[in-house]
Order: structure tokens, then C-alpha cells, then sequence
């Protein structure tokens, strides 16, 4: 559906789960993709003999982030796609949680993006036709978090940013959108949901009965960044299967149910 022939693009944390699904659909459409983690990928990633370019970044670190800008215009002479996916948070209780992890957190899933935002900016506003960044936050960043209370604030910051970045540079053509993920199924899913029996029981409370799975996330990008969407900016597209729905409802639902038990 979509031809990103010519075009550079720049996943964060584009080696594993939903970026590694990013990075994927990217090379498909035959986009010059480059992607960025603290480790090399164990395989080469590629599509149809299109490969990722990896550089081993930290994005935490500025000075890693502008590295990837310059050797992505460098080699390619544009930068025109940046997907801002790298983050996460482990669970930590908010009243136990130390100092240092509160700000690593809020370091790698909101102050990097921002300023590697900014980076792009700087080289995409040379483009004739700008260039688009997409920032994946998550429905943390929408409803409570708890157990990541850090990890939903950056989220719901992200999400700001992105609709007052693109408001700032909608007159240089740089297009910034915001995905608010749902719960995905990914490699390391059974560790974060409980297992195949937790992930099971949370799919069945869902409307969809299923979670997200990468590809959901990268056909979400891709239509964000497509010319074709050349007048969404300052969006949070939910993809997240009609969300959660309310705890309360499954619980009245159970209440009912014993109670017309004999």
C-alpha cells in the first residue's frame, strides 16, 4: 500500500518487538531504514534484500541521537522519517521507587525523544517536503499507571509534545504525531503479563479478544507517515482495539453471576 522508496527513516529501538516490526514494514515499503539500540541485533534485519543499517546508540545520550541524525543525511543526503519507539519502565512501587530510575525513566521515554525530535527537525526542515516524527506513547499515558506511575507521566508528556511540536513546526512541514499503543503481544510478553495463562485471561477482557501485535504499531506508522496523510499533525492516533474496558463492569458482571447462584 505505501512506497517509501527514497526515503530515510530512523527507528529507535527498531532491533526487537514492536521496533523491530517498525523496522520491518519500513524496508518492505523500501525505505533506507537505520535503527539504534544499546546492542546489535544477533541477525541481520531485512526484507526482500533491503537491510537495517544499525548504529549502536544509547538514547538517553544527545550526543549518540545527533551521531545518527548526521549519518543518516550524510550517507543519504536527507533524513524524512523518525519514529521515536525506544522505552519501557520495569514495575516499581512509586513510594519505593529511587530517585535515579524515576529520572531514567522519564529520561529515556521523554526527554530523549524530545530532544532527538528537535535533532531531526533541524535536518528535516531542509527537506522541500519537511519530514515526519512519530512518538510512541501508550495508553499509560492516558489512564492511572500504577506500578509505573513514571512511565505513564513521560507518556502522557510525549503526548503533549507531540501535539505542541506540531504546532510550533507546522510552518517548517515537519509533521509530528503521537500513537497511543495499547497492550501488545511481543517476544517479551509471558514475562511482563503472566505468562500464556495471564496473557490469555487479559485477551479475553478485551473487546477485540486479542492484543496488539507489532505489525498493528507499524501499519499505524506507516500511515502516519505517508505523504498521503500530509494534513495529520498533531494527532494521537489510538491503536489499542477499542481499549480496556472499565474493571467494574467485569466484576458486576461476576457479582450478578453468584448471585443468582443457589
Amino acid at each position: 500500500m505505501y512506497d517509501f522508496s527514497n526515503k530515510t527513516v530512523i527507528v529507535t529501538g527498531g532491533t526487537k518487538g514492536v521496533g523491530l516490526g517498525v523496522t520491518r514494514a519500513f524496508l518492505k515499503a523500501g525505505a533506507t531504514v537505520y535503527i539504534c539500540g544499546r546492542r546489535a541485533p544477533e541477525e541481520t534485519i531485512e526484507v526482500d534484500g533491503n537491510v537495517a543499517r544499525f548504529i549502536a546508540a544509547d538514547v538517553r545520550k544527545p550526543e549518540e541521537t545527533q551521531a545518527i541524525v548526521d549519518q543518516a543525511v550524510r550517507e543519504t543526503g536527507h533524513l524524512d522519517v523518525l519514529i521515536n519507539n525506544a522505552g519501557g519502565s520495569p514495575p516499581v512501587n512509586a513510594a519505593d521507587a529511587p530517585v535515579k530510575l524515576t529520572e531514567a525513566i522519564i529520561r529515556l521515554n521523554l526527554i530523549g525523544p524530545m530532544i532527538f525530535a528537535q535533532q531531526a527537525h533541524a535536518a528535516m526542515r531542509n527537506n522541500v517536503g519537511g519530514g515526519v516524527i512519530v512518538n510512541i506513547a501508550s495508553v499509560s499515558g492516558v489512564r492511572p499507571s500504577p506500578g509505573t506511575a513514571a512511565y505513564g507521566a513521560a507518556k502522557a508528556g510525549l503526548i503533549n509534545v507531540s501535539r505542541s511540536l506540531a504546532q510550533e513546526w507546522g510552518v517548517d512541514r515537519v509533521r509530528v504525531n503521537a500513537i497511543i499503543a495499547g497492550l501488545i503481544r511481543t517476544e517479551a510478553a509471558e514475562d511482563h503479563y503472566g505468562g500464556q495463562a495471564g496473557i490469555a485471561l487479559i485477551e479475553e477482557s478485551l473487546p477485540m479478544r486479542r492484543m496488539a501485535v507489532p505489525e498493528d504499531i507499524a501499519n499505524a506508522c506507516l500511515f502516519l507517515a505517508a505523504d498521503s496523510s500530509q494534513y495529520i499533525s498533531g494527532a494521537a492516533l489510538e491503536v489499542y482495539g477499542a481499549g480496556e474496558p472499565p474493571s467494574f463492569l467485569k466484576l458486576a458482571e461476576q457479582a450478578a453471576a453468584l448471585a443468582q447462584k443457589p
